[in-house]
């Protein structure tokens, strides 16, 4: 969609990823406890963004909780060098991780320390961002430069953050579907 100034903005919704290369475009998103990893190639001027949440409370270090945000870090990344980015060249900035809701619940730190250790652990730049606290952000990606905006949300404040969820359809005529 374009804004008034020529911008095409593309929303990142939770469970995404989108890689765009376009100097006239902006990715943005609303995080909580989520966490978005920013990453462009310096060189190629493409770049693009996830927003993934670990499930659950349990423990960060199990394979399955991480599995989904592995997943779509390495959808990414894969993005990026399908758009012609290489390895060598990547820069992240990571942001969200907030402890939004539940006082109690750490899934917010989490997330964020998954994303740092995956980026160590593949050997990525990390040029930082911003994590944790107690706020919500809304969060503008230029992906051509690499360039970030991050706008605080009131703690009181946090909106609803849309998920994106598959649709099923119907196999035939006559299938039941229940609830």
């Amino acid at each position: 969609m374009l804004n008034r100034s020529g911008m095409q903005r593309i929303h990142v919704m939770q469970g995404e990823a989108r890689v765009a290369t376009g100097p006239d475009t902006v990715l943005t998103t609303l995080l909580g406890s989520c966490v978005a990893a920013c990453i462009h190639d310096r060189v190629a001027g493409v770049g693009g963004m996830n927003h993934f949440l670990l499930p659950g409370a349990g423990d960060a270090e199990s394979g399955r909780t991480e599995s989904f945000g592995l997943y779509l870090m390495e959808l990414l990344i894969n993005g990026l060098l399908q758009q012609g980015a290489r390895r060598e060249n990547l820069e992240a900035k990571l942001f969200g991780g907030a402890q939004t809701v539940d006082r109690l619940s750490n899934v917010g730190s989490k997330n964020a320390v998954f994303a740092e250790r995956f980026l160590r652990t593949e050997k990525i730049t990390y040029l930082g961002g911003s994590l944790g606290g107690e706020s919500g952000r809304r969060i503008e990606y230029w992906p051509h430069s690499g360039r970030a905006r991050q706008i605080l949300f009131e703690p009181t404040a946090m909106p609803q953050i849309p998920v994106a969820r598959p649709v099923r359809k119907p196999d035939a005529i006559g299938d039941v579907e229940l609830f």
